[in-house]
């Protein structure tokens, strides 16, 4: 992947913050676009296409929760969160409202590189290298994933999903019976080291997953929970 024509909408108030930031990100091949209120960002984000949104959630006029919905209303660019907000209760409203990743302040610039380069190899793989799969789609019974365009079908309609819903989605249709733990699933789709491990951003997820492709969220037919491991892909009935 060629880092140079990565463009990242960096948005954040903090001016310290955001010139150390975007100076790094800079030395590292990317282009950057810097926004300090949520009124800037979402007018960049209508006039340019990025490829990764670096976003703060404590930004002015309009905040960054906010900021998030209108974005994932229309686009589906992976979002990385960068927030002083650290209590569990902030990330599972941020990863909630679609954010692939959150990082919380003060962070350390090599491993917010590492994230992002993994968001953006991730999301330009499935954006530039259709050849390499030999079908566009994986179906389940109704259920069905678009390998390019990140859409999917089942009995609710057509639905957008984020780069991390994907991920998921695509790891229990890739293996339809196979039961996989919550740690499984974050190293498999966070690409984390075997030691590390967030059962709650799993499950926040799952849950918005099952939002999009569940007629009854609360009674799931094709995310179903294992009680006392993890989730399977449920069984299409012939």
């Amino acid at each position: 992947m060629s880092t140079i024509t990565s463009k990242i909408l960096i948005v954040e108030d903090d001016r310290e913050i955001h010139e150390l930031l975007a100076a790094y990100l800079q030395k590292e091949g990317y282009q950057t676009t810097s926004a300090y209120n949520g009124e800037e960002a979402l007018s960049h984000i209508t006039q340019t296409e990025f490829q990764l949104l670096i976003l703060d959630l404590m930004i002015p006029i309009i905040d960054g929760y906010e900021v998030l919905r209108r974005v994932r209303s229309i686009q589906n660019i992976p979002v990385l969160i960068l927030s002083a907000k650290g209590e569990e209760v902030d990330k599972i409203i941020g990863l909630g409202l679609g954010a692939d990743d959150y990082v919380t302040k003060p962070f350390g610039l090599g491993e917010l590189s590492a994230r992002v380069k993994a968001m953006l190899r991730r999301y330009t793989y499935f954006n530039n290298n259709p050849q390499d799969n030999p079908s566009s789609v994986i179906t389940h019974g109704e259920l069905g994933i678009n390998l390019y365009t990140y859409e999917v079908t089942s009995r609710t309609g057509k639905k957008m999903l984020t780069a991390k819903e994907f991920e998921i989605l695509k790891l229990f249709l890739s293996n339809p019976s196979r039961v996989f733990t919550k740690s499984q699933i974050f190293r498999a789709v966070w690409k984390e080291d075997d030691n590390m491990s967030d059962e709650n951003t799993v499950m926040v997820h799952i849950r918005r997953l099952r939002t999009k492709i569940e007629l009854d969220p609360s009674e799931p037919e094709y995310i179903q929970t294992v009680w006392g491991i993890g989730y399977k892909l449920g069984e299409v009935e012939h």
